[in-house]
């Protein structure tokens, strides 16, 4: 069976050293998603013949997702086809790519039932989209980023330092209550999230910014990288009342992602239909489809 070590913040290097080199731009390969959500999934990983290997539980049924790795990936899928027989469960695959799914039907021929999750499909933008906003299509989202900087022209954009994690903790807080996290699991998984990744920023290695007006903090984002050419948006909190103030939080932090990130992933949207929305009306240059797959049995 293979050797599985929980994950923990000590372990950020040796993950994104095979995750960073990687092609994939799914979001679920950020460290800081691997370690904020381990609370639900109860993450753990192995390195098998130069491979990382990472597990999970959906509820009581064990996930596993396509190995990162370079080299002959054959042995380390026969070890995972054994790692789940001695668990009793068919072998599982979450968030596989068009290109994993069709590199795991080729290794694997007829073993395996596949299932999109539209729900689950990354939003994946142009880093210079969201900074230049050009066109038409883009002409609404210009407006709200005017209508701000009219109505608040004290407005200010500052990085987050570890002397303002306070300060989105409150903000969080009370956008909390206004949205009812409480009464929505999913929110209140979130919220868990976030606080994880606010309270362990440095050591994460996490970028983010705030927005305010009239001296006070009005939204707040961050993210790390994914890969060498994509950057991760994990969190974007604004105040719903500022109106301008999703589009001004957006377009001033991806000025300020680095150069080399040619992409922007905006994560999923769930099947909440604002959400979709509000992606989509971004135009991302990619939606990012995944795959589940299990063994047949």
């Amino acid at each position: 069976m293979i050797q599985y070590k929980e994950l923990s913040l000590s372990d950020k290097n040796i993950i994104s050293s095979y995750t960073l080199h990687s092609t994939e731009m799914n979001c679920d390969f950020s460290f800081s998603n691997l370690f904020t959500w381990r609370f639900i999934y109860n993450t753990c990983y192995a390195i098998v013949h130069d491979f990382l290997v990472l597990k999970f539980w959906d509820g009581d049924r064990i996930i596993y997702i396509f190995p990162i790795g370079k080299g002959e990936i054959t042995p380390v899928l026969d070890k995972m086809f054994a790692d789940a027989a001695e668990e009793k469960q068919p072998l599982r695959f979450y968030g596989l790519s068009e290109t994993k799914k069709e590199e795991l039907e080729r290794l694997c021929p007829g073993k395996f039932i596949f299932k999109l999750s539209r729900d689950r499909a990354d939003y994946i933008y142009l880093r210079t989209d969201l900074v230049e906003l050009t066109g038409k299509k883009y002409q609404p989202k210009r407006n709200h980023i005017n209508k701000l900087k009219i109505e608040h022209p004290d407005w200010t954009y500052t990085p987050i330092t570890p002397g303002e994690i306070e300060d989105c903790l409150e903000m969080e807080r009370r956008w909390c209550i206004t949205n009812r996290c409480h009464e929505q699991e999913g929110l209140g998984n979130e919220r868990r999230s976030l606080i994880a990744g606010l309270h362990h920023f440095e050591e994460l290695g996490l970028i983010g910014g705030m927005l305010h007006t009239n001296g006070e903090i009005v939204a707040f984002t961050f993210g790390m990288p994914i890969n060498a050419t994509t950057f991760g948006v994990h969190v974007e909190k604004a105040d719903s009342e500022v109106q301008g103030a999703y589009a001004v939080i957006n377009q001033e932090f991806a000025k300020r992602i680095p150069a080399q990130y040619m992409y922007v992933n905006r994560e999923e949207d769930l099947g909440i239909e604002g959400l979709r929305k509000a992606k989509l009306s971004y135009k991302p240059a990619i939606i990012l489809d995944k795959y589940q797959a299990c063994m047949k049995e």
